[in-house]
């Protein structure tokens, strides 16, 4: 049972009569054992050696097992450290081999899913393996997984995997989708929405990809749908450059006042409600290139109150930069 601490048979039933017998002597072991009088002296004597017992300076030597706490503890922590490098080290082989077999073998790059519940289990699967984050876009009319059936993403969030999804306006009209998308906020999700998403896309840690090949399904096209399933490679990368192209100037969904469900009035923007004039002002002259000095002059207010009520819109837009203000204002009709 100590093999994996690198001590053979023969040496720990020695040791273990040692152990339970407190102390004892070659000719004692070869009496309790079926070792001769040499085996046993010499198997005491690589007990010995290996620190795993100690003995008098009389004749005859009376062999002491070392206490386990110091004998054995501190070589099975050794082995479990060897252990650990060693699996690290076999990670990066496999990932080297892996790397290599992608660039010889399209195949290991892109795999070509067909069928809704092909689909549908491929997409499970992504999310049970996901350990950091997540990335969506939801097009409206589900292909393979219906609004509130995606159970994966609760389990994900709960074990610490971060959620980015992007929902396209359409995607509100179907039934529930409004009170499906607010239980996955209250759950962590981090959602945000545009007028329109190019594809159907789910992104996992930034290793593994799915998206549409050619379309069908539920939404009306024709035939099952045909998915790729991509790993790492330029196209993955693209794809993901894509999804924060799109997320950077989506508009974040926010809780209703009473702090219950989401509303379409909460983030479609064309149910923004207006700028004041005063903001208006503020807003028009940022945009044509006018310093937050000259504006405040402008404006009879002080330049700490101008990047207060600048960065008051930013937040109000979802615009992380000045110039995403000035897009989000054009795309709201602010201007």
């Amino acid at each position: 049972m100590l093999e994996a601490a690198g001590i053979a048979p023969e040496l720990e039933a020695v040791y273990r009569l040692l152990v339970t017998a407190g102390g004892a002597t070659a000719e004692d072991i070869a009496q309790r054992t079926k070792l001769d009088g040499t085996d046993s002296a010499q198997v005491l004597e690589a007990l010995v050696s290996q620190g795993l017992a100690t003995h008098t300076d009389g004749t005859p030597r009376l062999f002491r097992a070392v206490p386990p706490d110091i004998a054995l503890l501190p070589r099975i922590k050794q082995t479990a450290e060897a252990l650990d490098t060693a699996r690290a080290e076999a990670g990066r082989l496999l990932e080297t081999y892996r790397e290599t077999a992608r660039r010889h073998d399209a195949g290991q790059l892109l795999e070509v899913i067909t069928g809704a519940e092909a689909l549908r289990q491929r997409l499970k699967q992504i999310q049970v393996n996901a350990r950091e984050e997540m990335l969506w876009f939801c097009r409206a009319q589900y292909v393979a997984m219906p609004s509130g059936s995606n159970t994966e993403e609760f389990e994900a969030l709960a074990r610490g995997v971060r959620y980015r999804v992007l929902y396209e306006k359409a995607f509100f009209d179907d039934e529930g989708a409004i009170d499906n998308v607010a239980a996955g906020v209250r759950a962590g999700e981090v959602a945000r929405s545009v007028p329109w998403l190019p594809l159907r896309l789910a992104i996992a840690d930034r290793s593994v990809g799915i998206f549409p090949l050619v379309p069908g399904g539920p939404d009306g096209s024709p035939g099952e749908p045909t998915t790729a399933l991509v790993r790492d490679s330029s196209l993955l990368d693209a794809l993901v450059a894509l999804f924060e192209s799109y997320w950077e100037n989506a508009v974040p969904l926010h809780f209703s006042a009473e702090g219950e469900d989401l509303t379409t009035d909460d983030f479609i923007s064309s149910h923004q409600p207006a700028l004041s004039p005063a903001d208006s002002k503020l807003l028009s002259l940022l945009v044509a290139g006018v310093a937050d000095k000259a504006i405040a002059s402008q404006l009879g207010l002080s330049r700490r109150t101008v990047q207060r009520r600048i960065q008051s819109l930013m937040t109000r837009a979802g615009a992380g930069t000045r110039m995403q203000l000035a897009w989000q204002a054009a795309r709201r009709g602010w201007l």
